[in-house]
């Protein structure tokens, strides 16, 4: 590993970092920019989605949350380009051929990773919430009250070098097809722009059934911006549940059965 590490031209490899840069900043600016006008550039009357906070961002609090998003992008490449080149030389566990598994493998370890990175947020997200040190590195991140779309990759130096490791580490141990891999780098940046969209965005019957019951959405995430202390996860509602860090229904009017069944009749 270290000396295939050795291999890999410096010249080449800045090439690929500063790509990725680019690659993560339009895409954050392409996708929080789209939802930001979607929910909070336009008339109230045409926004149909349930807005979760009172008020609106402080003057400048847009511009700060962009600022931290660029810095992230630039801390989230570095791994990823030193992965990407080692996966080139043949040195991580992603592979693109499709008959290297079973085509059954290629959802499971999608799963295996979601689950395994959900359980690393909720753990390293709960750290951060420490006394020592949330000012450290977690009250940039929370700065945002209201969040809005922008605030998806708003972080300290710090939390994103904690969160940027994780993926490219699995992907050295843990087999996974590079469309899977591709998949879940787009999920995570849609899940970050949803969840802290301020508005939530899915239907009311999907947030009283099963997927709103197990899956994380802006509604679940809001709460987290509001109270602090509950609501840790990021794809996931099973580890909240199972610490007792989990609330939802009874904090939304229109969550509960009696407002369902009167909207159905």
């Amino acid at each position: 590993m270290l000396q295939t590490l050795t291999e890999i031209p410096p010249g080449k490899l800045l090439i690929t970092f500063l790509a990725l840069t680019a690659i993560i900043a339009v895409r954050y600016f392409m996708i929080s920019g789209l939802f930001y006008w979607l929910l909070w550039g336009r008339s109230p009357e045409k926004v149909h989605a349930i807005k979760l906070m009172e008020g609106t961002p402080r003057p400048g609090a847009v511009a700060k949350e962009i600022r931290w998003s660029l810095l992230s992008s630039f801390i989230y490449a570095a791994p990823a380009a030193v992965v990407l080149e080692l996966w080139q030389m043949g040195g991580t566990a992603i592979y693109n051929d499709v008959n290297a598994f079973p085509l059954w493998y290629i959802p499971v370890s999608i799963g295996i990773y979601l689950f395994a990175h959900d359980t690393y947020f909720y753990w390293t997200h709960r750290l951060m919430h420490l006394k020592a040190l949330f000012p450290v590195m977690h009250r940039v991140h929370h700065e945002s009250r209201p969040p809005t779309p922008w605030a998806a990759f708003s972080f300290h130096p710090y939390e994103s070098i904690l969160g940027a490791v994780f993926i490219p580490l699995i992907a050295l141990l843990v087999p996974i097809h590079v469309g899977g891999i591709l998949f879940i780098l787009t999920l995570m940046t849609l899940a970050a722009v949803f969840n802290h969209s301020g508005y939530e965005i899915f239907p009311k019957w999907w947030l009283r059934g099963p997927p709103g019951r197990h899956l994380i959405t802006a509604a679940h995430h809001d709460l987290h911006h509001k109270y602090f202390s509950c609501n840790y996860a990021l794809y996931f509602r099973f580890w909240d549940k199972l610490m007792g860090t989990d609330i939802m229904e009874s904090e939304y009017d229109f969550l509960n059965a009696e407002a369902g069944k009167a909207e159905a009749a």
